[in-house]
């Protein structure tokens, strides 16, 4: 029986108003390569049998066409599932258009046949392409997250068929706002100068500019994603069919149709990785703050709700749309890194480590810089040096460069606290029956948060790693004899730092009283 009382059958019965959104729908995807759009491609072909036809934006990228690019991505783990109910891979490429093109190139570098195709056919675009680099090159992310995004929509408005356009945004492209509501918000700087001033200066001259364009803002992720949205939210003001979905911290899937899934270390995977491989040791953070993130499966069901509930239910005034989770739960950054460190310890240990997984987060930044000095890069350096004299190839250093360029990014996030309104997404979902509920869930109701770390730590340790499940017994005998080589350093440090501090204190006793403990405490010999 589920929750409110209904069968499982009965449930299943139920009609599906989301997937029906989508019967014979046209839909046009940038990003659908990425790691939301393949769960968004996935979802839509596994959800949504009788949809049109999904046309994805592909550029050649690694010397693979867009097609090989796309073969490649089906034959992987994530589409398993939806591969046994269409019955292979063939049934999937069927439903799907390929469109040569890339959204940083002029007239997003589509052919002319191809450009009349999407105007004749296309009813829905979702525009997920995006650099998601929080450090790119501000011309770079110019070129794609705001350009790209003007040359979508205005391709969008050739569209003779076009219901509805859905920009992908972020929560956190706002930053001067501590509470962000569903709402517009005027763009950092006017996004049409900016693509007009960074198309014909060089790179050199934009990277000199770059700081004054930021201005308080702390990279170009969230400068351009501003101008992107602003570019979409002028549009809507003109009467164009399009809404604005911000997402926040995206991480890996939470039910399916792999639990745990991912495609890249991005956020708090990259964390618990670096922590489970020994070579994060200290962290400056506020421990009891709280970041706000979002399942990847959550939102993809959170955009179809969303398209569903502008083009059938006709609420066009839900056009800017906050999804976020901290009305609902609240995971602070040492609740999570002490629930990675256990299932690390204790359950999925990783292969290799380069020491015990310890440290922790530390309030003071002066404190934190002298363990980064003692824990990363003193331990950096000598391992380097051993594999250099053994004929190795040195790694650790490199690592611990990656590491600081990261923790420059990840330190602004951690200190700094953020809320959300998301008041459309909570009314909207109200709206859903039982089986909607169920196949397209949006709520957090059910999550075992350790279950769900684990989940994440197991895949990335097999898709990312490439460390499979035989390992682990291997890798459990390994995380013994770190815990053993860590207890006996420590023990070996407090023991020489103790020696020390006794021959420190003997020679302070020394050069005050004139002797030694030791000679004070010599019998006098008598003589006659």
């Amino acid at each position: 029986m589920s929750s409110e009382g209904f069968s499982a059958n009965e449930v299943d019965g139920m009609e599906d108003r989301i997937a029906e959104t989508f019967s014979g729908k046209n839909v046009f995807v940038t990003g659908g390569t990425g790691f939301m759009g393949k769960v968004l491609v996935e979802k839509l072909l596994r959800k949504c049998p009788d949809i049109g036809s999904i046309i994805l934006l592909v550029r050649i990228k690694k010397g693979k066409t867009p097609k090989q690019r796309l073969e490649e991505i089906f034959n992987g783990p994530l589409f398993e599932k939806v591969r046994n109910l269409r019955g292979g891979v063939e049934p999937l490429l069927e439903k799907m258009v390929i469109v040569a093109g890339d959204c940083q190139l002029p007239d997003l570098g589509v052919s002319a046949s191809d450009r009349q195709m999407l105007r004749d056919c296309v009813h829905i675009v979702i525009h997920a392409a995006a650099t998601i680099r929080f450090d790119e090159e501000l011309k770079k992310a110019v070129l794609l997250n705001v350009r790209g995004t003007k040359l979508v929509v205005e391709l969008a408005k050739e569209c003779k068929k076009l219901e509805l356009f859905i920009h992908i945004s972020t929560a956190y492209c706002h930053l001067h706002e501590k509470l962000l509501e569903e709402k517009p918000y005027p763009p950092p700087a006017d996004p049409h100068q900016i693509i007009q001033a960074v198309e014909w200066m060089d790179d050199e001259t934009v990277a000199a500019v770059t700081p004054k364009l930021l201005n308080k803002l702390p990279n170009s992720y969230a400068f351009t994603k501003a101008l992107g949205e602003a570019l979409v939210v002028e549009a809507m003001e003109q009467g164009f069919p399009g809404m604005v979905l911000r997402p926040s911290i995206v991480i890996p899937i939470w039910q399916e149709p792999v639990p745990g899934w991912t495609d890249n270390i991005n956020g708090p995977t990259g964390l618990l990785i670096g922590a489970g491989k020994g070579v994060i040791r200290s962290m400056y953070c506020k421990s009891n703050s709280y970041a706000d993130y979002l399942p990847v499966d959550v939102f993809i069901n959170g955009i179809m709700i969303a398209a569903w509930n502008y083009i059938k239910y006709g609420d066009k005034a839900a056009n800017i749309i906050n999804f976020t989770s901290s009305a609902e739960i609240k995971v602070t950054w040492s609740e999570m890194i002490d629930a990675g460190r256990e299932i690390i310890m204790n359950r999925v240990p990783l292969n290799g480590v380069a020491w015990y997984p310890g440290g922790s987060m530390k309030h003071s930044r002066l404190y934190h810089n002298i363990c980064l000095i003692f824990f990363h890069w003193i331990p950096a350096m000598i391992v380097d040096a051993l594999l250099f004299c053994l004929g190795y190839k040195p790694v650790l250093m490199r690592v611990q460069r990656r590491i600081s360029k990261g923790f420059e990014v990840f330190e602004y996030y951690t200190n700094n606290q953020w809320d959300f309104k998301s008041d459309i997404a909570q009314t909207v979902r109200q709206r859903l029956n039982t089986r909607e509920r169920r196949d397209y869930k949006v709520d957090a109701i059910g999550l075992d948060i350790s279950k769900y770390f684990e989940d994440c730590i197991r895949s990335a340790r097999i898709f990312i790693l490439k460390e499979y499940d035989h390992t682990l017994p291997a890798a459990r005998r390994h995380m013994k004899v770190m815990w053993c080589v860590d207890l006996l350093v420590r023990c070996l440090f407090w023991g020489y730092l103790l020696y020390c501090m006794s021959g420190w204190m003997t020679s302070l006793y020394t050069s005050v009283v004139g002797a030694s403990p030791d000679e004070m405490v010599q019998p006098t010999v008598m003589t006659s």
